[in-house]
């Protein structure tokens, strides 16, 4: 499912951070931005959208007043350095209100919320967010991703990221956001071979390149290693050690 995006902000740095989050989700496909609602009507008029991002401050006509003029609009989401504007906003049935400056998970949670308005959950206990592990062999787990059952192989897996109350999954042919805890992920797969290094940090121990002082290099990354989990990495690693 891929969802056609409208960024419309008269901010040049706004419309960068929000490309950039954009980017780390792959549901979200960019069509157009716009610095104003004069430009972003003319974007609706000749492309299907199906969300836009839409700033309240902006010249010629403020956010909300050109919201009103929609007569079947898409989804929204405000962004905006103001709070005052949040009860109008969901009187037009917005989808979410991101006050700036906004964190990833922030607006990861507010793409969760679109995605819900476009697809509702499906009921099949094949493809709910609970992931399914091949207990035989413990080579791969099936989890939840982008409204898709996406299959993971251990072996592709370079390390895992925490983002708040989900994970994005890092493999060698891109990577996968769901809706997991570190502390799940963590009992998912073999220890031996993902040792957790950092409260935010799991890694693939087959592909680490290098430990430096405080900081492993994995997939041309460079992730830090949390004190509370340093001796039991290191001991970890010293098993492995031909020295």
């Amino acid at each position: 499912m891929q969802i056609k995006t409208l960024i419309v902000d008269d901010e040049p740095l706004a419309q960068k951070i929000i490309k950039n989050y954009c980017k780390n989700i792959s549901s979200l496909e960019i069509v157009a931005t716009c610095s104003n609602a004069l430009q972003a009507h003319e974007i609706l008029r000749s492309n299907h959208i199906d969300l836009i991002f839409l700033d309240i401050n902006m010249p010629q006509i403020n956010g909300l007043k050109f919201l009103e003029t929609l007569n079947d609009p898409p989804l929204v989401v405000i962004t905006t350095a103001y709070s005052e504007y949040a009860l109008k906003s969901y009187e037009l049935d917005v989808v979410d209100y991101l006050k700036k400056p906004f964190s990833f998970e922030r607006f990861f949670k507010a793409i969760m919320k679109v995605e819900k308005r476009i697809a509702p959950p499906q009921t099949d206990s094949f493809l709910s967010n609970q992931p399914l592990l091949n207990k035989e062999e413990d080579k791969f787990v099936f989890i939840k991703a982008n409204k898709k059952t996406v299959k993971i192989d251990f072996k592709k897996i370079l390390f895992v990221e925490a983002l708040g109350d989900y994970i994005k999954i890092h493999t060698n042919e891109g990577h996968w956001v769901t809706n997991l805890s570190m502390k799940k992920m963590e009992a998912l797969l073999p220890n031996q071979q993902f040792p957790r290094i950092h409260k935010s940090y799991i890694i693939a121990l087959k592909h680490l390149r290098c430990i430096e002082g405080n900081m492993v290099e994995i997939a041309e990354k460079k992730l830090p290693i949390g004190n509370s989990y340093r001796q039991e990495f290191f001991k970890l690693v010293q098993s492995f050690s031909g020295n």
